[in-house]
């Protein structure tokens, strides 16, 4: 028996996850739902393909070179990912976070290596307060010598990898997606699927989601939440007319259950986010009928929030 291939490091592990159909969380009469698991990557998320682009986009512009030193700030899963690129590459690595995300998070993240500035939170809220905050502690840091900002929220090489994703959803279910929808953080997954798709010809409705406390896209207002890695208080940059048709808000309560209904049912352990993007594509599959495909995205793993309350609330 000949031996499968082999990857030349874990770096080329990132990315070819697999697209699941839901059964049991779809309701009858629907449209179909499928799930792109991306908590195949290496550090469990799909901000892996986003830290992979932007450190070699800086690479190859010559913005990075031996010796430099990465910084960012995150909830924790950019973070995890830019760390085990980083120790991969060689950078030492400085990520600014809060004691509002997952602990399991921030460990990751020194365990990959990197060093951790945690600013505190207001009772573990995630705000634009709170993010104003890690974004004056970036600064500090983004202005030493010798350091790289990768400037998640601006850098267009985010774009590269969630272009791959969409890609990737091509290949797996071809251009017949009816609908395709995902939270917003960055909002870069988004906007690279958005962006592969339209390349492709492909008619499929793009909707936007945030949470419903925190209505930024819908109202311009924002408010305090728990669901990490979206719904950051502002409008991200990345997100451009044209780039989507929608957007809808979810209740964080229904995402919370939403997540748990996955792993009892569906035996798909994810974290709030993504039963946020599931309640989303179950509301669409019930607007669009039997005849249609909606797809959204398993961001992250549920083994990332077992410290917190998700699964025992």
């Amino acid at each position: 028996m000949q031996p499968s291939s082999a990857s030349n490091s874990v770096l080329e592990a990132i990315g070819k996850t697999p697209l699941v159909q839901l059964h049991r969380v779809t309701p009858t009469g629907s449209a179909r739902i499928f799930l792109k698991l991306e908590y195949y990557n290496p550090t469990g998320s799909y901000k892996d393909r986003m830290a992979l682009a932007v450190i070699e986009g800086a690479e190859r512009r010559g913005v990075l070179k031996a010796g430099m030193r990465v910084v960012e700030y995150t909830g924790g899963s950019t973070g995890s990912s830019l760390a085990m690129v980083c120790a991969v590459k060689g950078y030492a690595f400085t990520a600014i976070s809060s004691d509002a995300f997952a602990r399991e998070k921030l460990e990751t993240m020194r365990a990959l290596g990197a060093s951790l500035i945690v600013v505190p939170s207001d009772q573990g809220q995630i705000n634009a307060e709170l993010f104003t905050r890690l974004k004056a502690e970036l600064a500090r840091e983004a202005d030493q010598p010798g350091v790289f900002w990768a400037d998640q929220f601006r850098n267009d090489d985010v774009m590269a990898g969630y272009t791959a994703l969409g890609d990737e959803l091509l290949g797996q279910l071809g251009s017949g997606i009816t609908a395709f929808c995902a939270a917003v953080g960055t909002a870069g997954m988004l906007v690279g699927v958005s962006h592969a798709l339209k390349a492709a010809k492909c008619k499929a409705r793009i909707v936007a989601l945030e949470p419903a406390e925190s209505p930024v896209l819908t109202t311009g207002k924002g408010g305090a939440h728990r669901v990490e890695g979206i719904g950051v208080g502002f409008w991200p940059p990345h997100l451009k007319p044209g780039d989507y048709d929608e957007v809808r808000t979810v209740e964080e309560g229904d995402a919370r259950k939403m997540a748990r209904r996955l792993a009892k049912e569906e035996g798909i352990f994810a974290g709030t986010s993504t039963g946020l993007n599931v309640t989303a594509a179950v509301q669409l599959a019930a607007e669009l009928g039997p005849e249609a495909t909606v797809v959204t995205v398993a961001v992250d793993s549920g083994l990332k929030y077992l410290a917190g309350d998700l699964y025992t609330g």
